[in-house]
């Protein structure tokens, strides 16, 4: 057991003796198979017919690859100014949001909720609507709250719009307090839908009725939207870029800030952030970016129809893809894309060069949303690599087809397989009947690679961490995939995972290491 003097994290300590005989009393107990049975049954889910089996299910998902839409809605509200998150549903989904992001980004996470309990299932939330906007506000004094529902809320019929008002009317909030929603169903769509439904939300409060006098163009700006996006480097590089250009913008949703405060002895609820003024003045702008095209459609037909902007389109990840939106840029600005960028893509050209023989023909199975998993396969592709398995599960059948065409028109995608609507279940049978080199995901793939581990010795399928979340490792939300800097990353990523891997294979003394080299 544990002793003050030497205390032990879970493991080791659980390998003790006093442990492993509680663990085999447990076994006894529940009757637990044995060990020879859960190897027959493993082997089992790791066939061909098990895979026939686990494709035919339609009744249940395991481990689906994607989050709920509050959870969503909650990241696009901690990008706008002095904007506390609001809830309203049960307190437990919300604790499960705060979690979600404390585990990736290491960040307290700032969230209430209206606590609705057995009562508001049945009479109804406005109740805890009323308490929880006057409480909020008297206790964390934000300039907005964004409020976003839970499936208690949504199931019973909740009317945001309606409860929002009558709260002004009892006093509860000022006439004038800035308070944006949007219904968010955890039973439908992804968190990327939810992120989706909350940014077109607090556009539509700021600006549909306060288009008097707007002028596309006039405040000489670029508006950018970057969708659900979890890694923190993605704001400062697309920053970085804009300004080397001379480009003014205004990103409409950047958490950045909020999520990265120093450690300094000072606790920081509301940092950085886009002001209202800013949204009111986003109609103002030249154009709107989406960076997310395929899970940004309601915000999309808003800015189109309401700002008369064009909304373009673009995924600036890998070479080709960072090319387009820096083109876009300009051609939308007049700005010419200056000699530091160019010089840029030329080291990741170098890059490149340097490293397509280690990555031409690996096979990589990946796992994601699906702006991440399409940019993904279009830089693997400009490395000569080729996509074997890719699931998405809160893509749409419009973006499977534009996906497996892509795929298709490349030498290096003959082999792809597109999975709309499939879990990480799926992907692990289909990882057993067809093993890729490696596996591009977010951390819950390592139990796909915990269970193509070979007779002890290196893991089959080696996972990458990419995406989100990432819980099992520090730091990596830090990280950047777009801009050429991004490109610069995934691909020392990949190609170093590529070595470890040879040099995992290649160690054994006196059977492999003639090959376990110095210079790779």
């Amino acid at each position: 057991m544990q002793n003050a003097d030497a205390i032990k994290p879970g493991y080791p300590l659980f390998t003790g003796e006093d442990y492993q005989a509680t663990f085999e009393r447990k076994h006894v107990f529940e009757e637990a198979p044995s060990k020879d049975k859960l190897e027959e049954v493993f082997c089992w889910t790791t066939t061909e017919e098990y895979k026939t089996l686990n494709f035919q299910r339609e009744a249940l998902t395991i481990n689906p690859a994607k989050a709920c839409q509050p959870l969503g809605a909650v990241l696009c509200a901690l990008g706008f100014y002095k904007t506390l998150p609001y809830v309203h549903g049960s307190q437990g989904c919300v604790a499960y949001f705060r979690t979600y992001f404390n585990r990736h980004f290491r960040e307290p996470i700032a969230t209430v909720s209206d606590s609705m309990t057995e009562d508001a299932a049945v009479f109804g939330g406005q109740k805890n609507m009323f308490e929880g906007l006057q409480n909020a506000l008297k206790l964390y004094q934000p300039e907005m709250m964004a409020v976003s529902t839970t499936c208690m809320a949504e199931v019973i019929g909740d009317d945001l719009n309606a409860f929002i008002t009558n709260a002004r009317k009892d006093g509860r909030v000022p006439m004038d307090f800035p308070i944006p929603f949007a219904h968010t169903p955890s039973f439908v769509g992804s968190h990327t839908t939810g992120w989706d439904n909350m940014e077109e939300g607090v556009l539509r409060y700021f600006t549909l009725n306060e288009m008097e006098g707007k002028t596309v163009g006039g405040n000489r700006k670029l508006n950018i939207v970057t969708g659900f996006e979890t890694y923190l480097g993605n704001f400062r590089v697309i920053k970085r870029m804009l300004k080397e250009m001379g480009v003014e913008y205004a990103f409409l949703s950047d958490p950045e800030e909020v999520l990265d405060t120093p450690a300094d002895g000072e606790f920081r609820m509301y940092a950085g952030g886009t002001r209202i003024e800013e949204i009111k003045d986003a109609p103002n702008a030249i154009d709107t970016l989406l960076l997310q095209p395929w899970t940004l459609p309601k915000t999309k037909k808003y800015v189109q129809e309401t700002w008369k902007h064009t909304a373009g389109n673009n995924i600036p990840m890998g070479l080709g893809g960072t090319d387009e939106f820096l083109m876009k840029v300009s051609e939308l600005t007049g700005q010419p894309i200056p000699d530091s960028l160019t010089q840029e893509r030329g080291r990741l050209l170098d890059m490149m060069t340097d490293s397509h023989s280690w990555l031409h023909g690996k096979r990589f199975s990946l796992f994601g949303d699906p702006d991440f998993v399409t940019g993904m396969c279009q830089f693997l592709l400009e490395l000569g690599a080729e996509p074997l398995h890719v699931v998405c599960h809160n893509g749409n059948k419009r973006w499977a087809k534009d996906l497996t065409q892509r795929l298709k028109d490349s030498p290096y995608g003959q082999s792809a397989e597109v999975h709309l609507g499939k879990d990480l279940w799926h992907l692990r049978s289909l990882v057993f009947a067809d093993k890729p080199d490696f596996l591009i995901g977010n951390s819950y793939g390592k139990f796909i690679q915990r269970d193509t581990l070979h007779k002890g010795k290196a893991f089959e399928v080696p996972l990458i961490r990419f995406g989100f979340p990432l819980f099992d490792r520090h730091h990596l939300h830090r990280d950047t995939t777009l801009g050429y800097e991004g490109a610069m990353h995934i691909l020392k990523t990949l190609v170093n995972a590529v070595m470890e891997r040879l040099d995992e294979e290649t160690m054994h003394m006196g059977e492999t290491d003639f090959a376990f080299d110095l210079i790779r």
